[in-house]
């Protein structure tokens, strides 16, 4: 009997877990749920999908900028205080998206609405191990990770059945009732969070200045799908501007050493390093091409949004059944060996759409996207894992805000690049099925490529094997 108590856990933290569950239900799946829509904003506001793509590139962009705000908010204030703000500012937003009445307005209340999801999903974690402590989390991890594995699967078809029968505004209103209810939960249940640290001071300026250049690097890159090119005036200011702020910001960060935001001294860890260049290479590899996927079943096969969502289960259900291997395989053979397995594998499930056409069969397309989704699962966890290799306790905190930020710029990157690659491709021939197929096979074959460059930093991951042989 002692031994069954002790195993499990006290109801009032599995109380808690599921309501910091409740709390993060729509950010996991409002992520996934929009990608399945960017065609019918592109018909709804007439505009090419160098544009529409800031609808995801804005909320990606944002919620990385936000992480950093999450760690100081819990230092500052009551936690409880936080979640309830950020879960009310993520509703307001969502309400805010529903109702927008052009491209620029939808892109800007889905840039707050990335902001308060970029709290949501850090503070969940922050909160949980606060209320559990290290030695409960293990067992909490299979509430609290049952949304983010079922996100992928389930997400673009609540999507696509939203957008098939109702409207792509209703994506954002379904946020309504399970905000209302998370945020009534979270008054009602949720115990309060004592603030750790009041004194705890926060990087404005490194913040403002990261935000700043990936903006820049970003804005700069989706004008090159006009116009001359890279040649465009437009991209050669902006691209100029992110190169400035960017060493603004090295230096900045060499003369505030620990206490910038991003601190130049963790890149003194070859495995920190390496993750934060796999990281970026892994947003434009495997994040990029989530934005092309659903528009490849629109606008080249033709699908209705309902089948292009159904179509895209096979690659979250490859990311399903890999998550659970993942961390067995880390401990055994290090991130090192998992990486490069993973970026094979991801290659092998995205090389074929340099060659998928309008009629190529579906059991095809299916089969290489669960093989794609089996290399997308276990490219991110080994990698953002390693990155903690060697530091101290009190690195460790920055080192989980720098992953978040440049996996999440990464991500802003892809749906960038690839969405000029592709505009870039169109701007210059007369529309078509074939020249718009020759343009989404452009940008997987930029997918592919940088899916490639990823081996370069794999190789200075961590390799257990190695060790275990001495």
């Amino acid at each position: 009997m002692t031994g069954k108590s002790e195993g499990k856990l006290p109801k009032e933290l599995v109380s808690v877990a599921l309501v910091l569950v409740l709390g993060a239900i729509a950010p996991m799946l409002d992520s996934t749920m929009v990608n399945i829509a960017i065609n019918n904003f592109s018909k709804d506001f007439h505009t090419s999908i160098d544009t529409i793509q800031w609808v995801i590139t804005g909320y990606v962009l944002a919620t990385g900028i936000a992480v950093p705000f999450s760690g100081w908010f819990i230092n500052r204030f009551d936690g409880k205080n936080i979640y309830l703000v950020a879960q009310a500012l993520f509703l307001i937003s969502s309400i805010l998206s529903g109702t927008a009445w052009n491209i620029d307005s939808l892109i800007v209340f889905r840039l707050v609405q990335g902001f308060s999801a970029g709290l949501i999903i850090p503070l969940l974690t922050t909160l949980l191990v606060q209320a559990a402590g290290q030695e409960n989390m293990g067992k909490l991890m299979s509430i609290v990770g049952m949304p983010i594995i079922l996100g992928p699967i389930i997400g673009p078809i609540i999507g696509g059945v939203i957008v098939q029968y109702l409207s792509w505004r209703w994506i954002f209103f379904v946020n309504i009732p399970i905000g209302l209810i998370a945020l009534y939960f979270i008054y009602k249940k949720l115990p309060s969070f004592a603030a750790t640290n009041k004194q705890a001071t926060f990087d404005w300026f490194g913040i403002l200045l990261l935000g700043g250049l990936s903006a820049s690097f970003i804005y700069g890159i989706t004008k090159a799908s006009t116009g001359s090119g890279f040649n465009n005036s437009k991209t050669i200011e902006f691209v100029g501007l992110g190169i400035v702020l960017t060493i603004i910001y090295i230096i900045y960060a060499f003369k505030r050493t620990e206490k910038a935001v991003l601190p130049l001294n963790l890149f003194k860890f070859k495995s920190f390093s390496a993750s934060i260049f796999a990281l970026f290479l892994a947003g434009i590899g495997t994040n990029g091409p989530m934005l092309l996927l659903p528009l490849y079943f629109q606008n080249i096969r033709e699908d209705t949004v309902i089948f292009a969502a159904l179509s895209l289960i096979p690659q979250g259900l490859g990311m399903f059944l890999a998550r659970p291997l993942i961390g067995k395989m880390i401990d055994k053979v290090g991130a090192k060996f998992v990486v490069i397995f993973a970026i094979v594998i991801t290659f092998i499930g995205t090389l074929p759409f340099l060659w998928f056409s309008q009629n190529t069969n579906y059991w095809v397309i299916a089969i290489v996207l669960f093989i794609r989704g089996i290399g997308v699962g276990g490219i991110t966890i080994p990698v953002m894992t390693d990155a903690y290799t060697g530091l101290s306790k009190k690195q460790i905190p920055q080192a989980s805000i720098a992953t978040r930020i440049i996996q999440n710029i990464g991500g802003a990157f892809g749906s960038a690049v690839l969405a000029t690659v592709v505009a870039n491709q169109m701007s210059h021939v007369v529309p078509s099925i074939s020249h718009l197929t020759s343009a989404y096979h452009a940008g997987f074959f930029i997918a592919t490529v940088l899916t490639v460059v990823m081996f370069i930093p794999a190789l200075f991951l961590t390799n257990k094997v190695k060790t275990k042989m001495q």
